[in-house]
């Protein structure tokens, strides 16, 4: 009856890079199935091929992040085109060294660590407030961004208060 329970869904915001992805796809597919119509025919399997590509791309670029915190575990899941879900990660916070803000000083080592392998879950807005999860994850330490609201956080801090830290 006492459980720890709170979720928080994030978007992702697109990036440039994500936009030449989707518009330069779309752009490649109709330019080679234009040129195999009026031209060599042959390219219409370009354009087939590109097509699929676009089919299992393009919803990577639309992504939504869902964080579910129940009793210290924090599972992390991938929203592609508000459409496919996957699991990409599970995290018990209490196996956690450090959780605090990307900009609080209690990160400076790990900002700079150049090491650590940094998973970003977050919308990728530096305005908004995001924190960092040091952890260790299939035998190497991590440095896991996310974006939860105020309650999720104030969840993690009552899981795990000696690791938590908020300023």
């Amino acid at each position: 009856m006492g459980d720890l329970y709170s979720e928080y869904l994030v978007k992702k915001q697109p990036t440039t890079k994500d936009a030449v992805i989707r518009y330069g796809l779309i752009a490649l597919t109709v330019l080679f199935a234009a040129a195999g119509l009026f031209m060599i025919p042959l390219l219409l399997i370009v354009a087939v091929a590109l097509a699929v590509a676009c089919y299992f791309i393009i919803p990577k670029t639309d992504m939504e992040y869902e964080y579910l915190f129940v009793n210290g575990e924090l599972d992390i899941d991938a929203v592609m085109a508000k459409s496919k879900r996957k699991k990409v990660k599970s995290l018990d916070i209490r196996e956690a060294d450090l959780i605090a803000p990307l900009n609080s000083h209690r990160m400076d080592y790990y900002n700079g660590n150049t090491k650590l392998k940094t998973l970003d879950y977050s919308s990728g807005d530096p305005s908004h407030r995001r924190f960092a999860v040091i952890i260790k994850s299939e035998n190497e330490n991590c440095r896991i961004i996310i974006e939860p609201d105020e309650h999720m956080i104030q969840a993690i801090k009552n899981s795990a208060p000696g690791k938590v830290f908020l300023d």
